[in-house]
């Protein structure tokens, strides 16, 4: 198998489901999930996700180009690894999902929907990823980095968000999310159904939700504008140079979240908002029915507001700066 994606998007398992080249061997496990294993002995144990939404194409082909390097024995692999295009039936069709968001399904979240085809999927991927972990030493170290692009643009072109964590992020890891050309830094301060939450909270991964630009079709996207990813991304699988961090990432948190309960719901936002676009204290945000949100700190910021999810879906964040990461980023350099 030469070409991951494409195999992928044709819809039919591979003649060949294993296979090894002098630097690795590889196994096809399902529809868009391959793991590769070093021929070396490893300590670290590496999840890429892309695909999650069908129509975030960028990543895909970005992690696709490296996934074919390895499987050509061009490079070496450093980590153990698991690639996952997310959701192949939505990428096939250019889709964000065909019936219900999967990045809403993880954590066992996936039993409170009706059968389709993304719970079925979500309850796959928590499979696989507990597998390829438990089959790991305890000392490995274990991040996951699920690359996506966002729906409308940005005051930040390129954004991390980082799921809820109990115990401090480490070092390493940041400094290699500022050394993919991340421009700010998102941190959640509750539970949630993304994939990355999930690898967190039940693995304790170091997790990140990738926000690499906007989400274009297959063949549409400029893959120059992530080379700083590609770059990282090579660093950690194949022992290459990290990209220098010219700056580190601005940080935010969470400080409230709009959620849609009714079909009265109205977002005070035009289409055209862009991500991290600021409001000032009192600002009128959104309503639904009694209902309404206002911006309750002195400077608030908006991240994925979207009015048209579905009922009991998140249709904005607003994020306030968190001057603690801030900080302590800064003293980095």
């Amino acid at each position: 198998m030469q070409d991951f994606l494409k195999q992928t998007l044709s819809g039919e398992p591979p003649e060949q489901r294993s296979g090894r080249n002098d630097q690795l061997s590889w196994q096809w496990l399902d529809e868009g999930i391959l793991e590769m294993t070093p021929l070396n002995a490893s300590s670290q144990a590496l999840v890429i996700s892309a695909g999650v939404h069908g129509n975030e194409t960028a990543p895909v082909e970005i992690l696709n180009e490296l996934v074919g390097q390895l499987l050509r024995g061009e490079k070496p692999l450093l980590p153990r690894l698991m690639v996952i295009y997310g959701n192949p039936s939505a990428l096939r069709v250019n889709k964000r999902y065909l019936r219900c968001d999967i990045n809403r399904m993880f954590g066992g979240r996936w039993q409170q929907y009706e059968d389709c085809p993304e719970a079925r999927r979500a309850w796959r991927l928590e499979q696989a990823m507990e597998t390829f972990w438990q089959v790991g030493c305890h000392e490995e170290t274990r991040w996951h980095l699920d690359m996506h692009t966002a729906i409308r643009g940005s005051y930040h072109a390129r954004f991390g968000v980082m799921p809820l964590r109990e115990t401090p992020w480490p070092q390493d890891f940041l400094h290699w999310l500022a050394s993919a050309g991340l421009e700010a830094l998102v941190f959640h301060r509750a539970p949630g159904g993304t994939f990355t939450h999930y690898s967190c909270r039940h693995f304790s991964a170091s997790s990140c939700t990738l926000e690499l630009g906007k989400a274009l079709p297959f063949g549409s996207n400029d893959l120059a504008q992530f080379s700083a990813a590609q770059q990282s991304l090579a660093a950690i699988l194949f022992g290459e140079a990290l990209p220098e961090v010219t700056a580190p990432p601005r940080c935010y948190r969470v400080s409230q979240q709009i959620t849609r309960r009714t079909e009265a719901f109205i977002l005070h936002m035009s289409g055209e908002t862009l991500n991290f676009t600021a409001f000032p204290q009192g600002t009128l945000l959104a309503e639904d029915g009694d209902t309404r949100f206002y911006v309750q700190q002195a400077r608030e910021y908006v991240m994925f507001p979207n009015p048209n999810v579905a009922l009991g879906q998140r249709a904005g964040l607003m994020l306030v700066e968190d001057n603690a990461h801030n900080d302590a980023l800064g003293s980095e350099r």
